[in-house]
């Protein structure tokens, strides 16, 4: 009977929501005694294991081969081929040997950090009671097949997708797939094929987690074919967004690739035009390529990112790619998941609405027993208000069945439905003993709690009298009632049309609103068959899944750094205003869009579908196709965008972005897809992580500013000197050594500068704007000309005066390098004066400046580097001179911010502060 025909596409195709119970056993061939181990094993060999694919991590090599991908390391590789060519094994061996240090850098902090990554991820291996050839028996959640039979309770993880044939209060948490914030109660009842996921009450999705009751459902679809796995798939299909970083270094490294060939190009046309023999313009032009090219950049930029990304752990953020640091600090929006991100993901008694009308407000958020219970003016319930609130809270505590209690440790633990805990939070917050109350209320008999119900019912003695605890859904609960608390131990006839009224009014504002009553029954109660008597309604209690304590501040701190923030979630249209309203997200319902408004559109390029999201604060009730559409339509309108989730339907959204950013405890299909990980889950730690990536850029920015302007000087100077009829200033040896040895002390110092302030004052950077905007030009330019003017002045003096080539180039070196000792002090900052940065923001800074002009004058007095590098030792009156000289650069740069600066009280491009 159990060899069912299925095949996976039919399995996927069919709407196992919309057949009854009977038609689905039917058609998987699912006995009520469970499937025979011959016939799992043939099923299995069809569908293949319960598991999804396993993306098998990248080897040290691959992720140090990776290293290699960029356009300005394919320049240098190219560079240095060409000094093999041409017997320049010096040359070349500097090139290699840098390029190899920056493949260890980045090799070393990529492998780190997914080792982080990983250990974060808690890999625990799910079981499953199914019945088996009329037994139940546990098994690897693995060894499902479509039609099993699986029985769950309370605290099961779903394995599979199972469409539910028995169910007994049964609710499950789905938010990690749906982004719905409380329980749904599921039943076995048929629906409409056409009703969207989160509707779909009969169905189990595999990773969701059982927070109450019992049931059994048969297995539809396992692994890949499950709805988690298709969710894999479209992560999988979807194309991956650039970081900005890659997008800017890559523009940047095209535009020094055509200047190298431009600048050589000139040179050569120059010389040749002067008769020199082609074989040695083309060492000349080599030689010209060494100067432009930064050969330290990749280097610095590995380190400034590394660096970052420590500080970013130190903040709770861990690095996946190196790449990605930057990231955060470029985004001009971040759409951000909210169950379990932006809010708690623990149901949590926020307002208590007493039936005279007045409004009780509860601070605290979650399953912890912390807060207090206000009045209207923010002073704690006296009085026979707080006597009400008290009658309604035991009623509550009697009728619950989960537990809440606080650890040794200090902490809290719980179990249970998260209503019931939400309401013993309550409970403990007006100072009262959940534990003490049951016991003084022993009871009698007891309706539990029925998604069909929708009410719980405790009968219990209190004396000598039998009072009944009810608590539920408004609706189920107000007929039983006839009269409701009134003040102190009154009661007064029951104004139904009042009380809706206000359910409605909580209703809308986002919370899910229960009522509690009670009574005194007259007479013997039947313990089987128990009958509710007339009740008094004690109040109206409105739940929500709370913000967290710091995610309003944090939105404050993104909007004053130019950052958007909107909200897209799984959850009702109605809680998810409620929430965007308490953050200042959005005010009103025009700025919600649900799911179902968006529609489902083929091009998500459309004009009218890219207006639509625009115009959106807050998306509701969408499904993980949807939002990833939503970020799709963000990145077409020009956006840089970050997304915020924890959950698997995230998944395609965090691929798609231009930085996907996980919550540590998520799931780990969203921690394998994202860029970075927030180990607290805490939205403040985002906040940070932008405020890192701006440091990291700026950083990146100065490292930039440093080897561009020192490089275009050398360029410079080799096309004056050589206009003018000088001879070579430099010889490649020499320029190496100011590249990698000079600079490539400095540069890797200047990575580790701290933050300048105001960067999260100011707006992000424009999406188009590159590395080179017009203050880097401006910069570049003036510092480079200064450098290059007085460099060939000096040369020129030396030629003149019949200074031998030998020791003219000798001292051309020294000036070369106190330039850029000078020079990196005003590559510390944009904005401000070198002397108005603190020298306490990068100690190591001085010591790589005292380093790399000690390494030179060493090099002077060692015979090896004196053979190498064409240099001899100078007098003590020589190197003073040429210091002096070298601080011109200063100088004139500090005119060029103080002129700026009057010309602009605040200069900003991207961020900066004046």
């Amino acid at each position: 009977m159990d060899r069912s025909s299925l095949t996976p596409d039919e399995s996927r195709a069919t709407a196992w929501h919309a057949l009854a119970a009977f038609e689905v056993a039917e058609r998987l061939e699912s006995p009520t005694g469970g499937l025979s181990d011959a016939e799992v094993a043939r099923r299995r060999g069809i569908f293949g294991e319960n598991a999804l694919p396993q993306k098998r991590p990248p080897t040290v090599l691959e992720v140090f081969l990776r290293q290699f991908m960029s356009p300005l390391i394919y320049v240098l590789l190219a560079a240095g081929i060409i000094s093999i060519l041409f017997a320049d094994v010096t040359d070349a061996g500097f090139i290699f040997v840098v390029i190899l240090l920056n493949a260890a850098i980045g090799t070393f902090q990529e492998v780190r950090a997914e080792r982080s990554a990983t250990a974060l991820q808690q890999m625990l291996r799910i079981h499953a009671r199914v019945r088996r050839d009329g037994r139940e028996v546990t098994v690897p959640a693995e060894d499902l097949v479509p039609g099993d039979r699986v029985v769950l309770e309370a605290g099961d993880r779903v394995p599979a997708d199972i469409r539910v044939i028995q169910a007994r209060s049964l609710t499950v948490d789905e938010s990690l797939l749906t982004g719905e914030s409380h329980a749904v109660e599921k039943n076995p009842d048929p629906i409409n094929a056409s009703a969207p996921l989160a509707d779909r009450r009969n169905m189990l999705y595999a990773g969701s987690t059982v927070t109450t009751g019992r049931g059994m459902g048969v297995v539809v679809a396992t692994g890949q074919y499950a709805e988690i796995g298709q969710i894999a798939e479209t992560v999988t299909a979807s194309e991956a967004g650039k970081p900005p970083l890659v997008i800017r270094m890559e523009d940047f490294s095209k535009k020094i690739s055509l200047a190298v060939l431009v600048a050589s190009g000139l040179l050569a046309i120059i010389v040749l035009g002067q008769g020199m023999p082609p074989f040695e313009v083309f060492f000349l032009a080599v030689a010209l390529a060494v100067s432009a090219i930064p050969e330290g950049l990749p280097v610095a930029l590995t380190v400034a990112l590394s660096i970052a990304a420590s500080r970013m752990a130190g903040r709770n953020v861990i690095v996946r790619y190196l790449a990605a640091v930057e990231s955060l600090g470029s985004c001009t929006l971040i759409a951000s998941d909210k169950t379990g991100t932006l809010t708690v993901n623990q149901q949590t008694a926020r307002v208590v609405l007493l039936p005279t009308g007045e409004e009780i407000s509860v601070t605290g958020a979650g399953y912890a027993g912390e807060g207090e219970v206000l009045d209207i003016h923010g002073a704690p319930v006296t009085g026979s208000v707080r006597d009400r609130v008290e009658s309604l809270a035991r009623a509550a505590t009697i009728t619950n069945e989960a537990v809440l209690e606080r650890t040794d440790e200090g902490g809290w633990t719980y179990r249970g439905d998260a209503i019931d805990v939400a309401f013993l939070a309550l409970t403990y917050k007006l100072g009262l003993d959940p534990a003490g109350i049951r016991e003084g209320a022993p009871a009698v008999a007891e309706i539990p709690f029925e998604s069909e119900r929708r009410y719980a019912a405790v009968w219990y003695r209190e004396g000598e009298a039998v009072r009944v605890a009810v608590k539920g859904a408004a609706e189920t609960v107000l007929p039983f009632c006839r009269t409701m608390a009134a003040g102190p131990g009154g009661s007064i006839p029951l104004d139904p049309d009042r009380v809706q009224e206000e359910h409605d009014t909580l209703t809308s504002r986002g919370y899910r609103v229960l009522a509690v009553a009670h009574g005194r029954v007259e007479g013997e109660i039947s313990a089987e068959n128990p009958e509710i008597p007339p009740l008094e309604l004690l109040g109206l209690v409105g739940f929500i899944d709370p913000i967290r304590p710091d995610v309003p501040d944090a939105i404050r701190r993104c909007r004053s750094a130019g950052v958007d923030v909107v909200m897209v979630t799984g959850d009702h249209p109605a809680t998810a205003l409620a929430i965007a309203r308490e953050l200042e997200i959005a005010d009103s319902p025009d700025e919600v869009v649900t799911g179902a408004e968006l529609g489902d559109p083929d091009v998500t390029t459309l004009p009218e579908f890219i207006d639509r999201v625009r115009g959106a604060r807050v998306f509701a009730r969408v499904t993980p196709l949807q939002k990833l559409q939503i970020v799709e339509a963000y990145r077409e309108s020009g956006a840089f965008v970050a997304v915020t989730g924890d959950g698997v339907n995230d998944a395609p959204a965090l691929r798609s972005a231009n930085i996907g950013v996980a919550m540590g405890s998520g799931t780990d299909v969203a921690k394998d897809t994202a860029s970075l990980i927030v180990t607290d889950d805490d939205f403040a730690s985002i906040v940070a992580g932008i405020e890192e990536g701006r440091y990291a850029y700026d950083n990146v920015r100065k490292v930039v500013y440093l080897l561009i302007s020192t490089g275009f000087a050398e360029v410079l100077l080799f096309m004056l000197a050589l206009l003018i009829g000088l001879p070579l200033p430099l010889l490649a040896v020499q320029l190496l050594w100011l590249n990698l040895v000079t600079n490539g002390i400095q540069d890797v110092a200047l990575a580790f500068e701290r933050g300048e302030p105001g960067v999260m004052s100011q707006p992000p950077r424009r999406p188009e704007e590159g590395v080179f905007n017009r203050l880097m030009i401006e910069e570049v330019l003036i510092s480079g000309t200064v450098i290059a003017l007085v460099a060939l002045g000096v040369w020129y003096w030396l030629i003149s005066n019949g200074w031998d080539e030998f020791a003219a180039r000798n001292l051309l070196v020294l000036l070369m390098v106190l330039f850029e000792n000078f020079h990196v002090f005003n590559c510390r900052s944009e904005y401000r004066s070198a002397f108005r940065v603190p020298i306490s923001n990068n100690y190591l800074l001085i010591a790589g400046v005292i380093a790399a002009q000690g390494i030179h004058i060493l090099a002077l007095y060692i015979p090896f580097f004196q053979d190498v590098l064409q240099v001899q030792p100078v007098s003590p009156v020589e190197w003073l001179v040429l210091l002096a000289l070298a601080s011109s650069v200063v100088i004139v740069m500090e005119i060029f911010k103080s002129v700026r600066k009057h010309r602009s009280p605040v200069h900003q491009t991207g961020y900066g502060v004046g």
